[in-house]
């Protein structure tokens, strides 16, 4: 066994990844406090090709060192915009077909595992504040909630580890019922 070298791994260009077709899925950033929590998301999006990524609220922006410092080049390839208000977001992509759903636990939120994201022909992933989650005012234009079942003593994960875990199925189920 060898690492494979960067040649040998085949990896698009920046310029060759906005040029390629996206997954129908969009990522929802709520409030997010840590600059390296947005710098995670921009690369988590790369990595899944994900459409768009939103910042909304007090999601800090490029450029800054703390997100570049994780994003690791993604803000030049990610598609992304900053809108203060996430909920005129979620109003406009419900307008375009988008069905949101919301990264949380809700008393009517499905087990990541078990929802029908094949039911769905475009999403928008919503993810909250580390401290808050989702935002309240959010909940009610959401069409679904999924929860990552855990089985510690916490009750949350980090908002960069569940938002890379939530795209992660998403795009399994996604490339597994093609």
């Amino acid at each position: 066994m060898k690492k494979l070298s960067m040649e040998e791994l085949g990896r698009v260009t920046p310029e060759e990844f906005k040029r390629q077709t996206k997954l129908p899925v969009v990522l929802v950033l709520d409030n997010i406090r840590s600059m390296h929590n947005v710098g995670s998301a921009f690369r988590t999006c790369d990595a899944f090709n994900v459409s768009k990524l939103y910042l909304c609220g007090i999601t800090a922006t490029p450029p800054q060192k703390e997100i570049a410092k994780t994003a690791l080049g993604a803000t030049e390839s990610v598609e992304w915009e900053y809108r203060k208000s996430a909920a005129e977001v979620l109003a406009t992509l419900k307008e375009e077909g988008y069905s949101i759903v919301a990264v949380e636990q809700t008393d009517q939120s499905i087990l990541l595992q078990e929802f029908d994201f094949g039911k769905h022909e475009k999403i928008a992933l919503i993810v909250g504040n580390e401290v808050f989650g989702v935002s309240d005012e959010l909940l009610p234009l959401c069409d679904a909630a999924v929860e990552i079942p855990q089985f510690g003593t916490k009750h949350s994960l980090n908002v960069a580890v569940a938002t890379g875990i939530a795209l992660w199925e998403l795009v399994r189920r996604v490339h597994t019922q093609r």
